[in-house]
């Protein structure tokens, strides 16, 4: 059994007293520090997964390893985990007897030392003032090839171990006492797909991380650096004790709830995996067990580490739910927040993997393990979660001109359920995902592809009193000979309907060579060669209903009706609304369908 408790991630630090206006300025410094981070890495950036999908992290991280503020416009997959990648650092370089110094950057992304997967490389710049380390600045970023055995750095779904995922790089000095190490950077450029892409989005990341070092050094000149550690300190524990007060006022007990993964649709024995999630709430603290969840496949990169992926999804999930900032308004986000909760999960399964099994395909199983949670915590706070999330999927499209490597990583939208008081959203990234949708004028401008087909899903919806939102449709043609992987879930299970809503709709996804019918595929896909004119089709699911549909506003389904996203049919059979002929909402006939009587 392995754990994570809040001692992990606590500093022994004596409090200090500090005025709370100073406090609060130094902590808004803090955070606009991490959003400048990442607005610079987003302009420097050469590929469009970090330019427009914003699939990056930022943060500030104290010395030994609490993060302090994070880039609000970053994704949480990828700023969350960054004090564990501190951690893991810290703890490689302590086994070698390494140091750090001034003008040192480390580059970091081992998987089983608190990074989140192989291709999300962490570039961190540790801070000294007065030759004294007082904290990091550091950047994250999913990279669109990392070495691994096909192009692209995501659907690498047939990866025997860690060692076909990638590169591995473990605290490695990139720059050294302010020397760059010219031989680390001919090793990446030599192994690495579309290297002048990703080198370029490297050294982005190390010019925004040392932006971050500069300007907290700035603010410690302004303030002096016990008033600076004070406002951490009392900022970390204002955030503890929100969660506390937020854990307090759930009904003490053990919450349970399960799922499964589609895990390989096509493979019996690595199939339909259980994920088991059992929370207990005790005065201000909850912990989360996955006792029950499957064993690792040790051959496929399902895994997910427990500290990257695994602890950023349950704590994502929980501070959404219990401090929704719709009700709070803004929530500092550092350690304080993770404090009152603990994980565990026995090791050797799915969820705490043993070394060297894969992890690179962790991103949508671990989509899946936060809408579990969610489930669970559904059955102590039914008016603050929505009904089951309609998982993602991650494609990467690739080719090779005049040996010149192409990449485009695409992530496709799922949906998320109706809520109380609200229909789910329609066509995002769900849960600790959060990037943005890529547009097709700058896929169609950079790569050789075509947008054939973006759209709503139509004729498929969780019907609720509030319904799930609907998922997106989009087609993708090549226009040169290339190929295409895929990662993703939520082709066999139907995302759950809460409170007598409806279950969602599953994905569907399929593949049209030249003069042949779609052929289906399944949730992930290794890498297939595909020639000029294939095309490449992804269906998004719809998330689950929230409430008795025959409770929705019938005004509401009409306007679905109107706007094409339902059949008439539908809502007479999913909603009992009756609409005419010339489009026109009956309200007798629905008041005598819902009633179970005719209209004569």
């Amino acid at each position: 059994m392995f754990a994570i408790t809040s001692s992990q991630a606590t500093q022994d630090v004596q409090n200090s007293t500090i005025d709370p206006v100073t406090c609060s300025v130094i902590h808004g410094a803090l955070e606009n520090i991490t959003i400048e981070m990442g607005h610079k890495l987003m302009r420097m950036a050469h590929s469009s997964i970090i330019r427009e999908s914003e699939d990056f992290g930022a943060a500030i991280i104290d010395a030994v390893g609490n993060g302090l503020a994070e880039s609000s416009q970053s994704t949480p997959l990828q700023s969350g985990p960054l004090p564990g990648y501190i951690r893991g650092m810290h703890r490689i370089l302590a086994e070698r007897g390494e140091t750090l110094c001034p003008g040192d950057v480390i580059m970091h992304n081992d998987p089983y030392s608190g990074a989140s997967h192989v291709p999300d490389v962490a570039f961190i710049v540790p801070i000294f003032w007065n030759d004294e380390l007082v904290g990091y600045s550091a950047t994250t970023a999913h990279h669109l090839d990392i070495g691994a055995l096909s192009p692209g750095s995501c659907g690498i779904v047939d990866a025997l171990d860690a060692y076909a995922e990638g590169l591995q790089f473990k605290a490695i000095k990139v720059v050294e006492g302010g020397r760059r190490n010219d031989m680390i950077w001919h090793v990446l450029r030599d192994n690495i797909r579309s290297s002048e892409l990703v080198v370029g989005d490297m050294e982005a990341q190390i010019a925004a991380s040392r932006i971050g070092a500069a300007r907290v050094l700035d603010l410690i000149a302004q303030y002096d650096l016990n008033t600076f550690r004070a406002a951490c300190t009392t900022t970390m524990d204002q955030a503890e004790r929100l969660m506390r007060s937020a854990i307090a006022k759930l009904p003490d007990g053990v919450y349970h709830a399960s799922t499964a993964i589609d895990g390989y649709l096509d493979d019996p024995e690595r199939r339909e995996l259980p994920l088991v999630v059992t929370l207990t709430v005790d005065g201000d603290s909850l912990h989360v067990d996955l006792e029950g969840t499957a064993p690792q496949v040790s051959d496929r990169p399902i895994n997910m580490p427990f500290e990257g992926t695994v602890d950023v999804a349950i704590w994502l999930t929980i501070r959404s739910i219990l401090l929704d900032t719709a009700v709070y308004g803004h929530i500092p986000v550092n350690v304080g927040l993770i404090r009152p909760i603990s994980i565990s999960a026995p090791l050797g399964c799915i969820v705490n993997p043993i070394f060297p099994a894969p992890t690179i395909a962790r991103f949508a199983p671990g989509n899946q393990l936060a809408d579990t949670v969610m489930k669970a915590l559904a059955q102590a706070v039914p008016k603050q979660v929505s009904a089951g999330i309609g998982n993602l999927k991650v494609v990467a499209f690739s080719g090779l001109t005049q040996s010149v490597h192409w990449v485009h990583m695409e992530i496709f939208e799922g949906s998320y359920g109706g809520r109380h008081n609200m229909d789910g959203m329609d066509a995002v990234d769900t849960l600790y995902a959060n990037t943005r949708n890529n547009p097709i004028e700058d896929i169609e401008s950079h790569v050789p592809l075509r947008v054939r087909r973006y759209e709503l899903r139509e004729q498929a919806i969780g019907a609720g009193t509030f319904r799930g939102g609907l998922g997106a449709v989009r087609e993708f043609e090549f226009l040169s000979d290339g190929g295409v992987s895929v990662e993703g879930e939520g082709h066999r299970y139907r995302p759950w309907g809460f409170d007598g809503g409806d279950d969602g709709w599953p994905a569907e996804m399929s593949v049209t060579y030249q003069g042949s019918e779609p052929i289906e595929l399944p949730s992930k896909a290794s890498y297939m060669p595909v020639k000029t004119g294939t095309r490449f089709t992804m269906v998004g699911p719809a998330g689950g209903g929230y409430g008795d549909p025959r409770r929705r506003d019938p005004q509401r389904v009409m306007d679905d009706v109107l706007d094409g996203l339902i059949s008439r049919e539908c809502a007479a059979k999913d909603f009992a609304v009756v609409v005419t002929d010339d489009l026109t909402l009956d309200e007798e006939a629905t008041a005598a369908l819902r009633a179970g009587t005719s209209v004569s």
